[in-house]
Order: C-alpha cells, then structure tokens, then sequence
C-alpha cells in the first residue's frame, strides 16, 4: 500500500474503508538470521536498513511494549547537524542528509520541518565556541550562520534580550536543523520493515541472552525461546540491564530527562530555540504546543517520570529566554530514560561476545541520530565492519581513554577512575 495524493482523496471520497494495517502482527518464528532487540526508532531504523541495504529479511525486532510507547515517542523531536567534534561532526552530517530524503525513500510523511534552529550564546567566551563551532559544521559540509544581537532580533524578536544575567549576545543559526513527529519515525520505520519482510513482534519481552562457548545462540522472551547468531541490542536506557544478561556491564548511567508541551497557540516561534546558559530548549509544534525541555534530573532511575524541582528549573530558563510564555498553560510532561556514557557519545560496535552488537549510550542525541544510527549499525551487522561515518563510537575508548569525543569538555577519563 502506497501513500499518494491520489489515493488520500479517493479514501477520504469512499469513507476511509480501504486503509489497511501499517504493520503485520506475526508470532514468533523459531529462528531468525538476526533479532534486534528494541523497537524505538533505533531499532526499527536498523532492521529497516538492514533488509533495504543489505537484503535480509530474516529478521525480528523484539519489543516488550508496543511501537512508539518508548524513548522514540518521549522527546522533544529535536534534528540537527551542529556537532563539534570529528566522530560525531560526520556521523550527524550523515544522518541529517538521511532525514533530508526520508519521507521519499519510506513513502511516509514524518513531518519533518528544517525550520532552523538557534543557539543564543550569552558572553565572549561562548561566541568564540560557537565560531569554533560554526567553521567546523561549515568544514563539515553542513551550514552554519553567526548572527550578531541584531541578526537574532530579526528572528527572534520576543527574546528578552537585556536580561541582566544572560544578556543575549548573538546566536548560531543552522538553517537546515528543525523538527520531525517522533511517532510518525516510528511508524513509518515500522511500515517500511514491514513491507521487506522483517517481524515486528510487540508485547515480546526479551528476559534471556542465550551464550554458548562465547557466541550467542538466541534469547528467551516472554513469548517463548528464538534462535538466532547475531543480536543487535537498542534499547536506550535500559541497555545497561540487556547488556547484564549477556555478562557484560557497559560504562552507562541511566538518567531520566524531562520534556513538556503546553496547550494549543497560534504561531509565534517559528524555530527551534536553544538557550546557552540555561540548557532550555524549546519548539512550537504544528499542532500550535509549545515543546520544550532542560536538563536531566541528575539521578539515575529507570522511571519515565520526573520530579518537581527540575521541571521548576526548566520552567524558570523559559521565562528568563522569554517571558511572553509564562501564560501558557503546560498540558502534561513526561520522562524518558537516557543511557548517559562519561563522554557524552555513542557506543556503536561489536561486544566481547560473539554475534552481540551494542548500540547504546545516546544521552541526549537519540532521536536526530535515529536514520544515521539506523545505516550505520546495520552496516556492522551485516558485514562486521565499521561504517565509514561511525569509527569513532567504539567501546574500547572507555577503557584505553584514547578516542573520546566529549562535546562539552566536562566528562572524566573514564580509563582513569
């Protein structure tokens, strides 16, 4: 089934009655050539990529919820392309390029708006970072612009600007950065997996990794035992718990990161917004909510919830940006879990045990990485190499300290402690 304009006419003529599930509802099948275990948008991007790139199609992914109900449908549907850093600079410039043609390439409107995001920075010393910043996107072959005071006034007349503890001293604006509707990724990721023959089994709790003389041989799941050779593990926050039944304990803290989005406005800020000092994000989505978010709640948890003083915290950043939203009215909030590594970037690579591929430690990049992570990690599961775009996110840097890519310069040396 294919989505046209064609087609969304003559159904909307004929009474919707001829629309058809996304997605098969299959039962397990003994075995697979390979499962992923996570049904996000990382995992279902993967086994996407896998049977379109690679063509197999023998594969499972293993969700113990149901699709969308995880970190994929619990962010703030943030996408860009402004890293720093060689490791994560290419491998988001690969993934923003992914985004640019996705809809084509699943046949799925995913909503996605390269509206433009800003970073306001807010003394000398972070306009100097973001020049650093800006020539290494540029050098990168992504876009950057720095907007003086005034450039950001243009676009965004409503901050406060005189703020007297974080005056607005300009801004980094990456036009091609925007948004997308995370459960739209997921369901046309899942469409599109589908449609190549891969099994999305929902409800299917992975509680075993099967080893045999170091090589995995399956798993054991609330819906019975499946064999396979090769697991790919994208499961986000609770990557650290996967990990364990298999031997393994992964340099990872699992945290919760709070979002939130207020009532239906008219429009009234048209990019995504990135406030400098106070880690405030926010966006207006096409439903007219405002979509914002901060900080972690800095304690690790595995529930997707939050507490009261860090949604203060993120609430007070707002109105110090701008104070023209303190009318809004918040609708709800909610927490997902972040699998936070010491450098703050990805692990994407082979474990110590054979056929068990990790894709873990996203902290707050999974949901922009969602394509890219899908292509690359694919890639290393079907071949076993590295893609060109990912050598960077291996797990031994945590252990020899050589190869970290630590954005902002606060994590430790994890070799060291």
């Amino acid at each position: 089934m294919r989505f046209s304009g064609l087609r969304i006419l003559k159904e909307g003529l004929t009474g919707n009655k001829g629309w058809g599930a996304h997605w098969r509802d299959p039962a397990p099948k003994p075995e697979y050539d390979a499962i992923i275990i996570g049904g996000g948008g990382h995992g279902l991007s993967t086994a996407y990529y896998l049977a379109k790139n690679h063509g197999l199609t023998n594969i499972a992914v293993l969700e113990k919820g149901y699709i969308g109900g995880g970190n994929v449908g619990r962010n703030t549907t943030i996408v860009r392309a402004n890293y720093f850093l060689n490791g994560n600079s290419e491998f988001y410039s690969h993934s923003l390029k992914l985004w640019e043609g996705l809809e084509e390439d699943l046949n799925y409107n995913v909503m996605h708006s390269q509206r433009g995001l800003i970073n306001l920075f807010h003394s000398d010393g972070q306009r100097d970072a973001f020049v650093r910043r800006g020539n290494s996107m540029v050098n990168q072959g992504d876009d950057a612009i720095l907007l003086d005071r005034e450039g950001v006034r243009k676009h965004l007349p409503y901050l406060d600007f005189d703020n007297v503890r974080f005056p607005v001293y300009g801004g980094l604006l990456h036009p091609r950065g925007g948004t997308a509707r995370h459960d739209a990724v997921a369901w046309g990721f899942a469409r599109g997996a589908d449609m190549r023959g891969v099994d999305i089994i929902q409800n299917c709790e992975v509680t075993g990794i099967d080893i045999e003389n170091g090589a995995v041989t399956g798993v054991q799941t609330s819906r019975g035992a499946i064999k396979t050779k090769k697991i790919g593990m994208t499961v986000a926050g609770r990557s650290g718990q996967v990990a364990a039944m298999a031997g393994l304990r992964l340099p990872i803290e699992s945290h919760v990161l709070q979002a939130f989005v207020t009532e239906g406005l008219k429009p009234v800020i048209d990019h995504v917004i990135s406030f400098g000092m106070g880690h405030f994000y926010i966006s207006q989505s096409d439903k007219g909510g405002l979509v914002f978010g901060g900080d972690l709640d800095f304690y690790a948890s595995y529930a997707q919830r939050g507490n009261l003083p860090m949604k203060e915290h993120v609430m007070e950043a707002g109105m110090t940006l701008m104070p023209m939203i303190g009318e809004a009215k918040v609708l709800r909030s909610w927490g997902g879990i972040m699998d936070m590594t010491p450098d703050g970037s990805p692990i994407i690579d082979k474990s110590p045990v054979e056929g068990l591929f990790i894709n873990a430690g996203w902290c707050y990049g999974g949901f922009k990485a969602v394509p890219g992570s899908g292509s690359v990690f694919s890639h290393l599961i079907a071949t076993g190499n590295h893609h060109s775009e990912a050598t960077g996110f291996r797990l031994d840097r945590f252990r020899t300290g050589t190869g970290l890519i630590d954005e902002e310069g606060t994590g430790s040396q994890h070799n060291l402690h």
